[in-house]
């Protein structure tokens, strides 16, 4: 009966500090401060320290005096510059737009910052729906996938244009409703974009020039103008070699504080409000204790699957549901806890997310070819475009394996990259 009542014990402790682990968990570290507030913003014992805030107190405070020149000014301003100047997001400005009239009920908005939350680097919708409904159905927002898409369909009225599209044709269809062609003219242009191969055969129309100069400007990378510099992206889990060795640690100098506050008064601590409130701090700090082991511990089994990576190699094939089973959580959970973070070693800095990759053949993953197909675009002969059968040859050589046109296709497609004849239109009207 002892043994009982103590595992009852420690699973309610496990499970109120759970509560805040998994919101502290899917926090990108750069929000971290902001999540723990809100958290304990009712909460008289708590005080979150800022890790930012440390630093610049850091550039002025001492434990003897000195002397402030002008060299020092100038370094406080300029850090304190660096921590006020700050460019919004994508994600932040596309959360902005998430309101009425064009999302009109609570049901809607959350369906639209579900798609936000799923938008791939580029800005396009390309991820496994099942999960993506799963997570608004845990979240309380049970809705079939056409009413997802319809929801979607919206997003055309966004900005940036294109955003949101599943592909490069939707992607420029977005753009086109969302450009001032009318009538016979958006006619025109929807015909265009969806055959551009064929653009000339529209040159008889009376404002063919006047529907490819707005169709010219559009966009191919929805994102283009939010594309973040990877030095200012702040890294969770930072990997350094040395003669071989490869060490990992966390980025703790941008991990905030918890600091509890005792009440003064020992009878208050009789209080039952007062003492369920020490609680909850205590359960705050062990959720933040909870974070960084995990993210160390996701950080050592990606090291531990993906070591050819960091020695130099192609990132090897890697499930998500691995990481799920290992933390007893379902997949959908983990894809939300590793979003938006992001991990740095000498090759770069790679969102955690890339190195989950389906196999192919082998040890070859899906992520590794469709890298490969991507330098080929980049590097083909304008005039001369690959066409998925040469693609197809060139794959086949460079990862020694096996596989069939379709699957080149759909990989190309999933990339947002047009067919060979329509590449060379699309080269020919871009000079």
């Amino acid at each position: 009966m002892a043994k009982l009542r103590q595992n009852i014990a420690v699973k309610s402790k496990l499970s109120s500090t759970l509560k805040s682990w998994l919101p502290i968990l899917q926090s990108p570290i750069n929000e971290l401060e902001e999540t723990l507030n809100k958290i304990s913003q009712d909460n008289p014992y708590i005080e979150i320290e800022s890790a930012f805030s440390t630093s610049l107190q850091g550039l002025y405070q001492s434990k003897s005096p000195k002397r402030i020149t002008q060299q020092t000014k100038n370094s406080i301003g300029d850090t304190i510059e660096l921590l006020t100047i700050y460019e919004k997001s994508l994600i932040e400005i596309l959360q902005e737009q998430i309101n009425p009239p064009l999302f009109p009920t609570i049901r809607s908005q959350k369906i639209a910052l579900a798609i936000v939350d799923n938008l791939d680097s580029e800005g396009f919708f390309d991820c496994d729906m099942s999960v993506v409904l799963a997570d608004l159905a845990n979240g309380g927002v049970i809705c079939d996938e056409n009413e997802f898409q319809k929801v979607r369909q919206r997003f055309c009225h966004l900005e940036p244009s294109g955003v949101g599209a599943k592909d490069l044709l939707e992607c420029l269809i977005f753009q086109l409703d969302a450009s001032e062609l009318e009538g016979i003219d958006y006619d025109i242009g929807l015909q265009i974009v969806k055959n551009l191969e064929n653009h000339s055969k529209f040159k008889k129309y009376s404002n063919y020039e006047k529907v490819m100069k707005v169709i010219r400007d559009f966009a191919r990378i929805p994102s283009l103008d939010f594309k973040e510099d990877s030095n200012a992206v702040i890294a969770d889990i930072i990997i350094t070699q040395e003669d071989g060795n490869i060490e990992l640690k966390l980025n703790d100098s941008y991990y905030p504080g918890v600091l509890i506050e005792k009440p003064y008064k020992k009878n208050v601590q009789e209080d039952s409000f007062f003492k369920s409130k020490l609680k909850e701090a205590r359960d705050l700090v062990d959720a933040l204790d909870m974070r960084k082991a995990t993210i160390k511990k996701i950080g050592l089994m990606i090291v531990e699957y993906q070591y050819d990576f960091f020695m130099g190699g192609e990132i090897k094939p890697m499930k998500l549901k691995d990481l799920a089973d290992e933390f007893g959580h379902s997949p959908s959970t983990i894809s939300r806890a590793i979003a938006n973070k992001f991990l740095e070693c000498d090759r770069g800095v790679f969102p955690i997310k890339s190195f989950f990759t389906t196999a192919i053949d082998g040890d070859t993953s899906n992520a590794s070819v469709k890298d490969f197909l991507n330098e080929l675009i980049k590097n083909e002969d304008r005039k001369k475009p690959l066409s998925d059968i040469k693609i197809l040859e060139l794959i086949e050589k460079r990862f020694a394996l096996k596989m069939v046109r379709r699957t080149v296709t759909k990989y190309r497609k999933q990339l947002g990259i047009l067919g060979s004849s329509q590449r060379k239109r699309l080269y020919e009207i871009s000079i």
